[in-house]
């Protein structure tokens, strides 16, 4: 017999991000769980396909774009959602770019890109989305950290300080807005191999870097993610706030493997 708090059954949410990758994996994954889940990006033909999905699974959805960039397009998904379901109980944050390339000769242009999309973007959707939930009083907002959060990984500097930058907004956010019972925390990923990146990681001094410090000896799944967004977006994580849910093999614990 299941634990009933980690159902979502009646539960909307919306998944910035939503149509690719993390996003999409834990879109799918809050259907499963029983929410109707809204996954919104800027591309309208992912969009679409994400959110068939989604209804496929007996769940409803919208099939409605956004820009992170933009925050009148953020203002009318809300509103676009609220006129359908008339709440948004959980937003997921996953939308995000990143650049390798050496720190010294960065492009100011290029961090500054990375910055507005990865820190600013989630800043706007918290604003956007955490109004309506302070008025309920009620919410669950999931942001999507990284292992350069904590550690330094090697040329992807402005990614990291993004991701620096919405580790501090995630626990700031989780003590202003505590007394609402809003929780907003974030999942932190491991190395994940996915098809973008494979051939990054397979076979290259990266990768084999990656698997040394890793103590799983292997990288994870997108799928690996989703059971951490259902417990944070649940009844069952009602009092988890500011957390920084850490999926990744062991590889912050990681100090000597052998």
């Amino acid at each position: 017999m299941g634990y009933r708090g980690l159902e979502l059954n009646g539960r909307t949410a919306v998944v910035i991000g939503g149509s690719s990758g993390i996003g999409r994996a834990i879109a799918l994954g809050l259907a499963e769980a029983g929410a109707d889940v809204i996954p919104t990006a800027r591309r309208t033909e992912q969009v679409n396909q994400v959110a068939a999905e989604i209804e496929a699974l007996g769940r409803r959805s919208l099939h409605i774009t956004s820009d992170v960039l933009d925050r009148a397009s953020i203002e009318l998904l809300l509103a676009a959602v609220i006129a359908a379901f008339g709440k948004v109980d959980i937003l997921v944050n996953s939308a995000g770019i990143t650049k390798r390339a050496p720190t010294q000769n960065f492009p100011e242009a290029d961090w500054n890109r990375i910055i507005e999309t990865n820190l600013t973007g989630v800043l706007r959707a918290c604003q956007v989305f955490g109004q309506h939930m302070l008025e309920r009083k009620y919410g669950r907002i999931v942001n999507i950290g990284s292992l350069s959060s904590f550690v330094g990984l090697h040329e992807v500097a402005a990614y990291g300080a993004s991701k620096s930058g919405v580790r501090s907004l995630t626990q700031s956010l989780a003590v202003e807005w505590a007394p609402y019972e809003v929780c907003v925390n974030a999942i932190v990923p491991g190395v994940l191999r996915t098809s973008l990146n494979a051939q990054l990681l397979d076979g290259t001094p990266r990768g084999q870097e990656f698997l040394l410090r890793t103590p799983m000896k292997r990288f994870g799944k997108i799928e690996e993610l989703v059971g951490a967004a259902i417990f944070l977006s649940s009844d069952a994580a009602s009092f988890v706030t500011g957390t920084m849910l850490t999926v990744d093999g062991g590889f912050l614990a990681s100090g000597v493997n052998q």
